[in-house]
């Protein structure tokens, strides 16, 4: 049983799981169908929350693992940047799927979209190669703590996201 705690806790498995459902949010943002107003609520919440959580309990920590490359651990953090100047953007824009919207929702999928597979393709591997199961799972959960303090302090709304771009 604990190691499906454990497991479930994995740093790299809780960002990989957010990363998919920022996807998923892309997609209802891009659809007619759905509420899209409430889809980029939703995504604003989780990109501020999980990227404030990969740099206050994650990056830091694995930039003292040897075989985690420092310099993509800083191109995260400037990629994380990016993708708060994108959403601010967005979120700026007055009515929901005009042509604005569509077209700064469009550079939000890009930039966020680039910086998922970068992650997913350095850091993230090399968290998992390199770092120790029990670590990750200590990851895992100060990742998830602080994801929740900011879910729970409205850290997607447009002022805040304003706060973090402008400093």
């Amino acid at each position: 049983m604990a190691a499906d705690k454990q497991e479930t806790q994995d740093v790299v498995a809780v960002i990989l799981k957010d990363h998919r459902t920022m996807e998923d949010l892309f997609r209802r943002m891009r659809s007619v169908e759905a509420d899209r107003a409430d889809a980029l609520a939703k995504f604003s919440a989780l990109l501020v929350a999980h990227g404030e959580a990969e740099e206050s309990e994650v990056y830091g920590a694995l930039k003292r693992f040897k075989d985690v490359d420092n310099a993509e651990v800083e191109h995260g953090t400037k990629e994380h940047a990016e993708g708060n100047e994108a959403l601010l953007a967005l979120l700026e824009v007055a009515e929901v799927g005009s042509d604005a919207w569509d077209e700064r929702l469009e550079d939000l999928v890009k930039a966020v979209t680039h910086h998922l597979d970068e992650e997913e393709r350095t850091i993230l591997n090399d968290t998992r190669e390199n770092v120790p199961d029990e670590r990750r799972a200590e990851l895992g959960a100060a990742f998830l703590k602080e994801r929740e303090r900011q879910l729970a302090a409205d850290c997607g709304s447009v002022e805040n996201v304003r706060a973090i771009v402008r400093g």
